[in-house]
C-alpha cells in the first residue's frame, strides 16, 4: 500500500513539473467606423426632424453592416407594400426636455449693477432666449456646439452672440485644455462651395478660406473679402463651447441623448407601423358573387376593390347547382393585446434613462400619492439636473465673454464678472398636497407657524408678507407674543421689575457752620 502512495505522489510531482502555462497571444479587433462626428450629427438631425421620407432615404443610402436590416432601410416586396410611420418620439423628447429646463431659468443674478444693466442690453439685442432655446436643442441631439462672440460696429454697438451646432464646430484640445474653437461656415459662389474656418483662440481670431480642403485666398469670394485677423488680450477667448454629456465614441466631443437609442427608435417605429398595417389589413371584407358585384354605370365594367377599403371580393361558381348567391362579411381578429405589449416595451426602451412617460403626457395610471408621482419623474429629474449643471457652468462664461468683449470695444480693461444662473425646482408638489403635509406636521406639534409659512409659500411671498401672515395666524389662534422667560429680579408673567420697599430719602448733609 505504501509503495502505491509513493507512486501517486511521484506522479503528481511529475505532473506539476510538466505543467507549462502559455500566455495568451495579444490580438487586435479592427472596427471600421461608418460615420465620423459630422455625419453622426447629420443622422441625429434627421431623426430629430422626424420626416419619414428623409429617414428612409438616409438608411437606404447607407446599407452598411447592421443598418441594412433596420426597419427604415428595408424595402417592401412588390405587391406587399406597407406604410412606414414615424412616431416623432425623438423630436418630442428634445423639445420637452428643452422646455422644462428653460422655463425654470430665472433672471441672472449679478453682484455689479452696471454689469447687470449691460448684460440686459446685450441680451435684448441678441434675442438671447430664442438663441438659447436653439442651442440647447442642438446640444441635446447633436452632442455639443459653441457660442461665438463677434464685434461689428456697423450692425450693433454691443457684441453679437452667435450659436454654431456641433456639426459646424471643431474643437482643438491639448489634453484637457481647450486651445481653439474652429467655426465652419459654407458659402456658395459660381457653383463652388467654399468653407470659411474662423479659428478662435486665446487672444486671436484667424480667418481661413477653403475650397475642396485646399486653402485659398480669403478674398476669393466677395462675402469674405473684407475679413481680417484680430489680436487682443491673450487671457480671453471669444468662444465658449457647450456640452452636457461626453461622447463615448468621439474623444473630446459631446454626447447626444440619442446615443445608444437609435435602434430602439427604429424598433418603436416598426412596432407602430406593423400595428397600423394590421388595422388596415384587418378591416371587414365583404365577399359577394360576381353576379352581384356592382358595375360602373358608364362603362358597364365590374367595380374592383382596392387595397385600402377591401369592400368586396368577387366569388366564382354562382351558376353551379345548389349555389347560393349569398353575400358574406369576414372580420379578421386583430391581436391588439400583443401589439400593445410590443408597443409599450419598445417605448420603455426608448425612454429608459432619459425621461419619464408622464413628462411626455403619456398616461401612466396616475397615483393619488404626490410622493409616488415624484418618484415617477426621477428619470426626467436626473436628465434635467445634468442639463442644469452644464448650463450653470457654461452660461456665466458666456456672459463674461460678452461683457469683456464690450469692454475691449470701448478700450476698457478685462474685468471679472460674477454672475449666478438660478433655476427653479422641478416637479414641485401641488399646493393642496403641501397644505395636507404641513397641516399634519403642525397638528402633531413638530412644526412651528413660522416654519409652516416658510415651507408653504417659499419665494412666492417676500419677508414682509410672511411676517404679516405669521402675525395674523397667531392672532387668530389666540397666541400672544412674549419675551424671553424671567430672569433674576423680573416677574415671569407680567415681565415687570419686582416691587421694592420704599426707601426714605436721604437728608442732605449741610456743611458745618463757622465756629462749630
Amino acid at each position: 500500500m505504501r509503495w502505491t502512495q509513493k507512486l501517486n505522489e511521484s506522479i503528481k510531482r511529475g505532473l506539476r513539473s510538466w505543467l507549462n502555462v502559455v500566455p495568451a497571444n495579444p490580438y487586435s479587433i479592427q472596427i471600421n467606423e461608418v460615420l465620423d462626428f459630422e455625419a453622426h450629427a447629420i443622422r441625429n438631425r434627421i431623426w430629430y426632424r422626424g420626416d419619414s421620407n428623409e429617414l428612409e432615404q438616409m438608411y437606404q443610402q447607407n446599407p452598411e453592416y447592421a443598418d441594412k436590416y433596420k426597419f427604415w432601410a428595408c424595402k417592401c416586396s412588390p405587391g406587399m407594400e406597407m406604410r412606414k410611420i414615424h412616431t416623432g418620439l425623438p423630436g418630442l423628447i428634445v423639445r420637452i426636455l428643452s422646455s422644462i429646463v428653460l422655463d425654470d431659468m430665472n433672471d441672472f443674478e449679478f453682484k455689479d449693477a452696471k454689469q447687470e444693466q449691460l448684460w440686459k442690453e446685450i441680451e435684448k439685442k441678441n434675442k438671447f432666449s430664442k438663441k438659447m432655446e436653439k442651442a440647447l436643442k442642438d446640444v441635446l441631439y447633436i452632442g455639443d456646439g459653441a457660442f461665438k462672440v463677434t464685434i461689428n460696429t456697423k450692425k450693433s454697438q454691443y457684441p453679437i452672440l452667435k450659436w454654431y451646432a456641433g456639426d459646424r464646430v471643431e474643437l482643438v484640445r491639448d489634453g484637457d485644455e481647450l486651445q481653439e474653437v474652429v467655426f465652419k461656415t459654407p458659402y456658395s459662389d459660381n457653383g463652388r462651395t467654399y468653407v470659411l474656418n474662423e479659428r478662435y483662440g486665446h487672444g486671436y481670431i484667424i480667418n481661413e478660406l477653403y475650397l475642396h480642403d485646399k486653402l485659398v485666398d480669403i478674398k476669393s469670394i466677395p462675402v469674405t473679402a473684407n475679413l481680417a485677423d484680430w489680436k487682443f488680450d491673450e487671457n480671453m477667448m471669444l468662444a465658449v463651447p457647450l456640452q452636457i454629456y461626453e461622447s463615448a465614441k468621439y474623444e473630446g466631443r459631446g454626447g447626444s441623448i440619442f446615443d445608444g437609442k437609435l435602434d430602439s427608435f427604429d424598433a418603436f417605429d416598426e412596432a407602430w407601423s406593423q400595428w397600423m398595417d394590421a388595422l388596415r389589413a384587418g378591416r371587414a371584407k365583404t365577399y359577394i358573387p360576381e353576379c352581384l358585384v356592382p358595375h360602373d354605370p358608364e362603362t358597364g365594367r365590374l367595380i374592383r376593390p382596392n387595397m385600402f377599403d377591401n369592400r368586396y371580393f368577387a366569388a366564382d361558381g354562382d351558376m353551379r347547382d345548389g349555389q347560393k348567391n349569398v353575400i358574406n362579411t369576414d372580420q379578421p381578429a386583430i391581436p391588439h393585446e400583443s401589439y400593445l405589449a410590443s408597443y409599450v416595451t419598445a417605448l420603455d426602451l426608448c425612454l429608459q434613462g432619459l425621461i419619464s412617460p408622464s413628462t411626455l403626457g403619456i398616461d401612466v395610471k396616475k397615483l393619488d400619492n404626490a410622493e409616488a408621482q415624484r418618484e415617477k419623474e426621477k428619470a426626467t429629474l436626473y436628465t434635467r439636473n445634468a442639463i442644469v449643471e452644464a448650463l450653470q457652468e457654461t452660461l456665466p462664461e458666456v456672459v463674461s465673454v460678452c461683457i469683456n468683449a464690450f469692454n475691449i470695444l470701448h478700450s476698457k480693461g478685462n474685468g471679472e464678472v460674477d454672475v449666478n444662473i438660478p433655476f427653479g425646482e422641478y416637479a414641485n408638489p401641488s399646493f393642496e398636497s403641501q397644505v395636507e403635509t404641513i397641516g399634519k406636521a403642525k397638528t402633531q406639534g413638530i412644526m412651528s407657524i413660522e416654519r409652516c409659512v416658510e415651507e408653504l409659500y417659499g419665494d412666492t411671498l417676500d419677508e414682509h408678507c410672511k411676517q404679516e401672515e405669521i402675525a395674523r395666524l397667531k392672532a387668530e389662534q389666540g397666541l400672544m407674543e412674549a419675551d424671553e422667560p424671567s430672569v433674576a429680579g423680573m416677574d415671569g408673567l407680567i415681565q415687570n421689575p419686582l416691587s421694592e420697599p420704599p426707601q426714605e430719602p436721604k437728608k442732605k448733609e449741610e456743611p458745618p457752620k463757622a465756629g462749630e
